[in-house]
C-alpha cells in the first residue's frame, strides 16, 4: 500500500472553470469531516466540492451536484489507479460559464487529480503503532537517544513529558526498552505508517 508524502495543492483551469486539487494523507475516517467543513467555509463560492478518499481500504466518494458519476468516481478511480490509501482528494470547481458535459468534467476532475499527485512523492505504507510514552524529565535524553530515528509527532511537557509517537511492527521491541524509564506507556491505535 502506498499514499502521499505531503499534503498538496494544485490549480487547473479548464474552459474558464477553476479546479483546485488539494490531497491530504490521513489516518482515521474522523478527520474528513473537519476538512470538508475547512475547505466549504474557506471556498464558500465555490460551485462544487468534490472528494474521495480511501482510508484503511475504506472508499467513498461525492459528485457534489455535479452530474452523476462525473466527479466523485473519476476521483476515486485516480487515486485506486496509484494504489494509494490513507489519503482525501478533494477538488473545488469554480464554474467559469462554459459546461464542460459529462466526458469533459470526467477528464477534467481526473486530470486535476493526476496533476496534484505529481506534486508528491509516493511512498510506501506498512503496519504501525502510535505510542504514547510518559517519562519524567530527568530522562529526556536518553527517551531521545532511544527515539533518535522515530517519528515523534507530538511532545508535551507539563508535570512530566509525554511523547507521541510511531513505530513500525518491526521496531515494537524498543517498548521493553521504554518501560524501564517510562512512567507510562500504551499504545494507543494501530495505523498505516510510513515503511522505512
Amino acid at each position: 500500500m502506498y499514499s502521499i508524502k505531503n499534503n498538496v495543492e494544485n490549480t487547473l483551469i479548464i474552459k474558464k472553470s477553476k479546479f483546485i486539487s488539494k490531497l491530504y494523507r490521513i489516518n482515521k475516517v474522523d478527520e474528513i469531516n473537519n476538512i470538508l467543513n475547512d475547505i466549504r467555509k474557506i471556498h464558500k463560492n465555490a460551485t462544487h466540492v468534490c472528494y474521495g478518499y480511501i482510508v484503511n481500504n475504506a472508499e467513498k466518494c461525492s459528485d457534489d451536484g455535479e452530474p452523476s458519476g462525473t466527479a466523485g468516481i473519476p476521483i476515486l478511480n485516480i487515486l485506486k489507479r496509484n494504489k494509494l490509501n490513507n489519503i482525501l482528494a478533494i477538488v473545488i470547481r469554480y464554474f467559469g460559464g462554459i459546461k464542460l458535459g459529462a466526458g469533459g468534467l470526467t477528464r477534467a476532475y481526473s486530470n486535476s487529480i493526476i496533476e496534484a499527485i505529481k506534486l508528491t512523492d509516493i511512498i510506501e505504507l506498512t503496519l504501525g503503532y502510535l505510542i504514547e510514552l510518559e517519562f519524567n524529565y530527568n530522562n529526556i535524553k536518553l527517551v531521545d537517544y532511544i527515539l533518535i530515528n522515530k517519528n515523534v509527532i507530538e511532545k508535551e511537557y507539563k508535570n512530566n513529558i509525554i511523547y507521541k509517537f510511531y513505530l513500525n511492527k518491526n521496531e515494537l521491541n524498543i517498548i521493553s526498552e521504554l518501560e524501564k524509564i517510562a512512567i507510562h506507556i500504551s499504545i494507543k491505535d494501530e495505523i498505516l505508517i510510513d515503511k522505512r
